[in-house]
């Protein structure tokens, strides 16, 4: 297997944290982002063979520098995994906007700003892989979801874009799309807005609870999902998108099957705007 260099945002937990584990295992160099301190001990106690540096990737303006001295000291990167993010649970009405607008930072402006700063290296050195981690909540909606499905149903499309644009250059694009995993999305890493509105009891208060209930039972392991990177990434034709876990896949299927009905309800007046 060909060995390359990792650079994988929000490493110490979740998905980062296990995709880091797999690559370093398998003799890959990989460095991580945290954003204190704290994080980069209890990283380093975990991996002591990863280089840890710090980023926050709502800090913008800092990242092409961050980039930069990442390949100084390190080398050239090869393989950028775009995972950190995270969730914000909420019903549209009762979610302040400004909950929104740092659920975009993070989610979306955070992984362009760090995937901006790889594309001019991956495009003259005509080789590289891009790994936007999304979700299933990139092709699919449930309540109370409205900010991180939009941040990931954004970043989905944000991919398929940089996706084509890459192509000549032979850099490869794809968006994970994960469904339910073991890992703290659905727990301390979630952000859940108050409730306010009684009107919504019924509809949500079950999904809420279900969440709660299932969390740290979900069916997806995520040191699957890291090998399953690996395999991804070993790849010379990676596909723009990968669905992984039984629930994503069925989900997605079901979505497609709706859609499908959807267009063939309507394709009558959606011609008669023609001419």
């Amino acid at each position: 297997m060909t060995k390359h260099t990792f650079f994988i945002t929000g490493a110490n937990s979740g998905f980062g944290l296990a995709i880091a584990r797999a690559a370093l295992e398998a003799g890959h160099r990989v460095i991580g982002t945290v954003r204190s301190p704290t994080a980069r001990a209890s990283l380093l106690e975990q991996l002591p063979d990863i280089r840890v540096v710090l980023c926050d990737v709502t800090e913008f303006d800092r990242i092409p520098a961050i980039v930069a001295q990442a390949e100084e000291d390190h080398g050239p990167i090869d393989v950028l995994i775009n995972n950190a993010g995270y969730g914000h649970e909420g019903i549209l009405e009762e979610s302040p906007l400004e909950e929104m607008r740092h659920q975009f930072d993070v989610n979306v402006f955070g992984a362009i700003a760090v995937a901006k700063a790889f594309l001019p290296r991956f495009r003259k050195r005509r080789g590289g892989y891009i790994v936007n981690v999304t979700s299933m909540g990139g092709l699919i909606t449930m309540p109370g979801l409205a900010s991180y499905c939009g941040s990931k149903f954004a970043l989905q499309g944000i991919s398929e874009v940089m996706r084509a644009e890459m192509t000549p250059f032979d850099v490869h694009v794809t968006a994970l799309c994960p469904g339910s995993f073991r890992t703290d999305w659905a727990g301390r890493s979630m952000v859940r807005t108050e409730r306010s509105i009684g009107d919504y009891d019924t509809l949500f208060d079950p999904i809420r609870a279900a969440r709660h209930e299932k969390n740290g039972r979900q069916l997806g392991d995520p040191a699957k999902l890291a090998a399953a990177v690996l395999q991804l990434i070993a790849s010379d034709t990676p596909p723009p998108q990968l669905l992984l876990g039984s629930d994503a896949l069925q989900l997605v299927r079901d979505r497609l099957s709706r859609l499908e009905k959807e267009i063939a309800d309507w394709e009558e007046l959606t011609l008669s705007t023609d001419g």
